[in-house]
């Protein structure tokens, strides 16, 4: 796929289901993570909101450059 818009649309759904998965897998776990101590469970929940960036970044790359990895 080289064209930049339909990479951008591809691109943009695949990052909303990556976000869609990441935040079912978290919550998941929303029961266990409710029994910790409250600062832990708010360093947890920070750090997972994060966490969903990484595994975008080649998305994000893809749709820049139209290339999975960097040169």
């Amino acid at each position: 796929m080289t064209d930049p818009a339909a990479r951008s649309v591809v691109g943009i759904f695949a990052v909303l289901a990556l976000i869609a998965l990441w935040a079912v897998i978290v919550a998941s776990f929303s029961a266990q993570i409710a029994q910790l101590w409250f600062p832990l469970q708010l360093l947890i929940y920070i750090a997972a909101g994060i966490a969903w960036i990484f595994p975008a970044m080649p998305i994000m790359r893809w749709i820049v450059t139209g290339r999975w990895r960097r040169k």
